[in-house]
């Protein structure tokens, strides 16, 4: 059978520790006898990141924003342990980060549905899409801990050197301090990110900050997400017949344990930080999560929303045999497959990527799965599979479909 062919490659990030090994076998088993594939190449592993002082990264982002799509492995993030473990020049920061950062790009991470796997929320029937905002507020915070009685203010210079003053806090004593920031810029590119991508996969789109308390703030986000809604987006929602909701974090949060799923939820960086955990696990295990990033211009960039599985590398090492689950892995190259066929108009990609994602789900609801799937299954007496012998009987049942 002739393979299908591709005429723009994918960027290609590969990355670290057992996804790694689990990248190589998932192109040689499931994705090289099928398909003539063409990829730009770029080793994101942790090694190659720091020979490079971390040039691939933004070489590979640089890369997303030209081809438009990417696929991309785990990569480890590194702290002081990872620093002496690697030998690392410096603590290279998150290649997430950097890549987003240069896209410009938000995060949607979505649970994958399996019979026999049931969520904690039993209504949740449908996946349920968490939208995060991936720029500033805790994560680009300043700090200060206060020593003593005195007074703190917040102030802005503006560039004319004008003076604008809001008093924090009076202490009596010690305590600390945050001072947090976002920009316009960015907020509206999350607003258009996750309008876009609503449209492109025709989802109701919830948001929801705290603007009742936070005046200025939240009720910046607000504002901006209902004005780029009104003036840019609307009529694309009626027409589809969806709709943009808005309401109180609190009573998002009541909603979406009462609902059936099946929208995306929109949520700052750090409600998005958190609750796509709680999500995920709610629907039964990070494993299972899919993660595309997209940027405002349209550059989808996919992968897991798990890390490198330290744990299983070190037992690969030792030649000790490992069941690790790649279901979100090979999500990550469907995903990034499916789009690729969309944008250059080659539906047998399309049909490829929609018929190995039901090969992966049909493989696990006939019983055969990995041990940590196997835990969280109602499956009776599963036939627990090996890394390699589990993407192999993927094939198995794509052969057969």
């Amino acid at each position: 059978m002739a393979k299908i062919q591709m005429t723009t490659p994918l960027v290609e990030m590969d990355g670290d520790e057992m996804t790694r090994i689990l990248w190589k076998m998932i192109k040689d088993e499931l994705i090289l006898p099928y398909i003539d594939l063409k990829t730009e190449y770029y080793d994101l592993g942790l090694e190659h990141r720091n020979e490079t002082n971390d040039q691939v990264t933004v070489d590979s982002a640089e890369a997303t924003k030209k081809y438009g799509v990417a696929v991309k492995c785990a990569t480890i993030t590194p702290n002081a342990a990872r620093m002496k473990e690697y030998n690392l020049k410096e603590m290279w920061k998150s290649p997430n980060g950097t890549i987003r950062a240069i896209l410009d790009g938000t995060v949607f991470r979505a649970p994958i549905l399996i019979k026999g796997i049931v969520p904690y929320v039993k209504n949740w029937t449908k996946p349920i899409t968490i939208a995060r905002h991936a720029y500033g507020d805790v994560y680009k915070n300043t700090e200060i801990k206060v020593p003593g009685k005195g007074k703190a203010e917040l102030v802005f210079t503006a560039e004319d050197g004008t003076e604008t003053r809001e008093l924090i806090h009076n202490f009596a004593g010690a305590g600390i301090i945050q001072g947090i920031h976002n920009t316009t810029e960015s907020i509206s590119s999350f607003a258009r990110a996750c309008f876009g991508y609503a449209i492109d996969t025709k989802q109701d789109l919830w948001f929801a900050t705290k603007d009742t308390i936070s005046k200025k703030y939240d009720h910046t986000f607000k504002d901006i997400f209902q004005e780029v809604y009104d003036t840019e987006y609307k009529e694309q929602f009626e027409r589809l017949g969806i709709e943009y909701f808005y309401t109180l974090i609190d009573d998002a949060v009541a909603r979406v344990i009462r609902s059936e799923g099946g929208f995306i939820w929109a949520c700052k960086n750090y409600d998005g930080d958190v609750m796509s955990d709680m999500v995920a696990t709610a629907y039964g295990d990070l494993s299972m999560m899919t993660s595309v990033l997209v940027s405002p211009s349209g550059v989808y960039e996919y992968e897991a929303a798990h890390g490198t599985v330290q744990r299983h590398y070190y037992k690969h090492l030792k030649g000790e045999e490992t069941s690790t689950n790649s279901i979100a892995t090979i999500f990550a190259w469907t995903g990034a497959l499916r789009k690729r066929g969309e944008l250059d108009g080659i539906k047998e990609l399309q049909d490829f990527a929609d018929k190995l994602e039901k090969a992966c789900i049909k493989t696990v609801e006939d019983g055969k799965m990995t041990k940590s799937l196997s835990l969280i299954s109602t499956c009776e007496n599963p036939v627990l599979l090996n890394s390699l012998d589990f993407i192999k009987a993927i094939r198995e049942t794509f052969e057969t479909l």
